[in-house]
């Protein structure tokens, strides 16, 4: 089993604190259930007791009794048998009603350290009730990084390419691993999308009109890294008989980021250093749903690797922006820590041109903010005081 260390390490330091709801949030199957199974693990290894941990996942039927704030404060508080410590692991909770009210009298008692994972934003600062606020710390789990998915495979740097080509094509969900032959592949990733559709898009959202959904998604997904346009995916569902009010498209568009299938990436005007509302574009959060929502037959290998790039920033804690200058625009502003850097991404530099378009996109930033072209050259294309970075290096190492 692979180790999800880059989460753990986030985690431990809250194992213990009893006056902290942690949230492991993001994409089903990204691997959350995973992460708590390695906390779980550890607390074991540091000598805490069987009966000292409770485990639930509403996922299961055998917990379907459980369905308000009440069911699982009385049923929780029914497990006690002592006065220790309790750790206290909730899968999938956003199934429980008010599940908020509910985690908040057992974290009041001071003897319980809460762990939960969800798959949609009422698990985010943005949908949480003021029951939790200010008493959660949150953490957004992503699917599988390069890194971590060379470790799992155990890959040798001279495939690295065969395995990005393979991410491009069938995504980064980590169970999609265990998996060889193709069908058995697109199954699986079918089988997650259909759940996410089910669970969290028909039943949470209460969104009915699917068909007209799946063309949003599809239209998205087909241009994703262009500036978003209401009126043009309005004008492709009349085309395809699907109309809809433009309020309706957003509420569904919301609906594809709230269930962490699209990312809205912002734009951020670099004179201005100011964040824009508008003309925003959408990155998925794992490449594999193009494989199953889209009738593109043939990759965009440059978009696919964009993705990946921008998926990579987001892992290692980066905010992430579409630079706009006053020329055109930097694909990603990245900040962190009061530090910012400025990133291109080009599948290939594979002729002057290219360079100077890439590394062009830099001209008329003047502040001293660190500036990167990322590509698979493996010949290094740095001057005048940008740096090129071949794309395997980035993805291997933790920072620039």
């Amino acid at each position: 089993m692979l180790i999800r260390e880059k989460y753990l390490t986030q985690i431990r330091d809250f194992y213990e604190e009893t006056s902290l709801i942690k949230i492991i949030y993001g994409l089903r199957r990204s691997g959350k259930s995973v992460i708590l199974t390695q906390i779980i693990d550890e607390l074991k290894e540091k000598g805490i007791k069987e009966e000292q941990i409770i485990y639930i996942n509403f996922e299961s039927l055998d917990y379907s009794f459980i369905k308000t704030a009440k069911d699982l404060n009385d049923y929780i508080k029914g497990l006690m048998k002592n006065k220790e410590k309790y750790y206290v692991f909730l899968d999938e909770i956003q199934k429980v009603e008010e599940f908020e009210k509910g985690i908040n009298s057992l974290r009041i008692t001071n003897q319980f350290s809460i762990f939960i994972t969800g798959s949609n934003s009422k698990m985010t600062f943005l949908e949480l009730s003021t029951d939790l606020s200010g008493r959660y710390v949150s953490f957004r789990v992503l699917p599988l990084s390069f890194k971590e998915i060379v470790e799992l495979t155990n890959t040798p740097k001279e495939k690295y390419k065969k395995l990005l080509l393979d991410i491009f094509e069938w995504g980064a969900l980590p169970q999609r691993f265990s998996f060889e032959n193709e069908r058995a592949k697109l199954n699986y990733i079918s089988d997650v999308y259909d759940s996410i559709l089910l669970k969290d898009v028909v039943e949470r959202l209460n969104i009915k009109d699917i068909t007209s959904f799946n063309k949003i998604l599809q239209y998205v997904l087909e241009t994703e890294g262009k500036e978003f346009s209401a009126t043009n995916v309005l004008n492709y569902l009349k085309t395809e008989h699907h109309e809809i009010a433009t309020d309706t498209l957003y509420n569904y568009l919301e609906a594809l980021c709230s269930t962490f299938i699209m990312n809205k990436v912002y734009r951020y005007d670099i004179q201005g250093k100011s964040v824009l509302k508008t003309l925003n574009k959408y990155y998925a959060s794992d490449l594999g749903v193009k494989k199953i929502k889209t009738n593109n037959k043939e990759l965009n290998y440059s978009n696919a690797l964009e993705n990946i790039v921008y998926n990579d920033l987001l892992a290692k804690g980066y905010e992430v922006y579409i630079g706009k200058t006053k020329k055109g625009e930097v694909d990603f502003v990245a900040t962190k820590n009061n530090d910012l850097k400025y990133v291109q991404v080009c599948y290939t530099l594979s002729s002057e041109e290219t360079i100077k378009r890439e590394f062009g996109a830099f001209d008329g930033i003047n502040d001293s903010y660190s500036k990167y072209v990322i590509s698979l050259d493996e010949e290094n294309y740095s001057r005048n005081g940008i740096k090129h970075i071949n794309v395997f290096d980035f993805l291997m190492n933790e920072g620039f």
